[in-house]
């Protein structure tokens, strides 16, 4: 069974990678010389995209926050899920390991079955244990999972409003620590992010969503009132906005981090790859299965959203819940067997356990 799984052919994209090649080229040809320098270099190139991106998605979440939220997911939401299961997962090895696996189905069924984020730090101790990491680091390990376990627990619904939030920010500082540079230009994208948390916290934003209306998109399917009560502790209209655009930006920004900066920066190679490469390499760590399960869920959903994108919105959020409780533990595991920080530069590849 296992053997006619692996024999699965990832479905052939050559056409479309080669298509979007040729767009890229002609992109590249367009940017002033000034730009095009910013190409040249993994860390060069990881700033200037990364910034880039991030301006972008600020321009949207200040503007049209109801709308980035309804579409953000439906379109970077499940290739963001297979970044997740291919760099914490699958390029580690931890796919190779029984037991690893059985401690995330565990923590992540306990969390759908109503633990929510206890149910990540439930199965980051048992993956932990069953780790290869030294005795020490086990159990520092587990005594920090037991210990946010017991704080979840008596946070409750907090907790888990929290880590709404939370999980963005760890994205971010995931790849932070994600491999050594040589240069300080990942900050850019760092102080970018946090400075305009920090003003989108304090109101700066509110006369430009004042003028757009973007508080109000019908024809989403989803109201104001039903998002805010997923990301605001308070009815405060005032507060909620601001937590919601905050939640928007963030949210995107955790799409630039897993679909762009980490890729740049766990890439062997300096050099760029082009798409038809990138789509061979990720079908080389994923295989054939997970790859046509990935974008045929994709397409499933934006068949969905054809209908309705709020409900298609809230059905893709129901399918990937688990994708934040699975980077608490490939995470706490990766930190254990001292393979996180600086993961990429430590050239290990886990094999079956």
């Amino acid at each position: 069974m296992v053997q006619a799984l692996g024999a699965v052919r990832a479905p052939n994209l050559d056409f479309a990678m080669d298509r979007a090649d040729v767009l890229r080229m002609w992109g590249l040809r367009l940017l002033p010389r000034s730009a095009a320098g910013m190409w040249v270099g993994r860390e060069k190139r990881a700033a200037f995209l990364g910034v880039t991106m991030l301006l972008i998605a600020l321009s949207l979440a200040i503007s049209y926050p109801v709308a980035l939220v309804a579409l953000g997911p439906l379109v970077y939401g499940v290739p963001h899920v297979l970044s997740d299961i291919r760099y914490l997962i699958a390029r580690p090895g931890l796919s190779q390991r029984p037991l690893f696996l059985a401690s995330l189905v565990i923590g992540c069924s306990a969390a759908f079955l109503g633990l929510g984020i206890r149910g990540a730090f439930l199965g980051a101790a048992l993956a932990l244990v069953s780790s290869r990491a030294p005795a020490w680091k086990k159990a520092v390990g587990v005594s920090f999972a037991a210990a946010m376990y017991a704080l979840c627990h008596w946070a409750g619904f907090w907790a888990d409003l929290a880590f709404v939030h939370l999980h963005n920010f760890v994205a971010v500082g995931a790849w932070l620590l994600w491999r050594k540079r040589t240069t300080h230009l990942h900050w850019a994208f760092a102080g970018l992010f946090l400075l305009t948390c920090a003003a989108i916290t304090l109101g700066v934003h509110e006369p430009i969503l004042a003028h757009t209306g973007g508080l109000s998109a019908p024809w989403t399917d989803l109201s104001f009132r039903e998002l805010v009560y997923t990301v605001s502790p308070t009815p405060d209209k005032t507060w909620s906005a601001r937590l919601l655009v905050l939640f928007a930006f963030a949210q995107a920004a955790h799409y630039v981090v897993w679909l762009r900066l980490v890729p740049e920066d766990d890439r062997p190679s300096a050099a760029p790859r082009s798409y038809r490469q990138t789509y061979k390499a990720l079908v080389a760590d994923v295989g054939g299965v997970v790859t046509w399960a990935a974008l045929l869920t994709a397409v499933a959903f934006l068949v969905w959203a054809v209908f309705s994108i709020g409900k298609a919105r809230n059905g893709y959020l129901s399918f990937a819940f688990f994708h934040g409780h699975l980077e608490i533990v490939a995470l706490c595991v990766l930190w254990a067997e001292k393979r996180f920080p600086f993961f990429a530069s430590s050239g290990v590849q886990a094999t079956s356990a």
